[in-house]
């Protein structure tokens, strides 16, 4: 599992990212729609500016009393950011993720963003899987 490199882990993500002027509630609304953790932000030219996450939401926007209408994510996300190369294997990422204290590391191509790989990733398929079955196990509930 940690052997995957991170262009297989990434391979077919959608990636979710905003500009930096973009307000928090547009990206919120984003990162609920696309079922994620965590938005990139993005420069005009498509390169990585910053991380703005759930837990930024949280500590950054929602206890600080900000308007989550009004402050754009340049004001609240995270700059110093440790990407890594679509190359570098998952344990990698892995590795990154436990000795940063964070949740999610960006894969870039060149300084451009090609997907994100979360702790979540390190279950991979099997978490899917057991996703999947507590919809069905719901959907037979209901049904019965």
């Amino acid at each position: 599992m940690p052997h995957r490199t991170l262009r297989q882990v990434v391979e077919g993500q959608t990636v979710v990212s905003a500009l930096a002027d973009t307000t928090v509630r547009a990206a919120a609304i984003s990162m609920a729609s696309n079922n994620v953790g965590a938005i990139l932000v993005v420069d005009a030219a498509g390169k990585l500016a910053g991380l703005f996450t759930e837990r930024d939401v949280l500590n950054r926007v929602v206890a600080r009393g900000l308007d989550p209408d009004s402050t754009p994510l340049a004001a609240v996300m995270t700059t110093k950011l440790q990407t890594a190369s679509p190359d570098k294997p998952l344990a990698h990422a892995l590795h990154m993720m436990f000795e940063g204290g964070f949740r999610h590391v960006p894969v870039v191509d060149d300084g451009k963003p090609v997907g994100m790989v979360s702790a979540r990733n390190a279950l991979g398929l099997e978490i899917h899987q057991f996703e999947q079955e507590l919809v069905e196990r719901d959907h037979i509930a209901e049904i019965l």
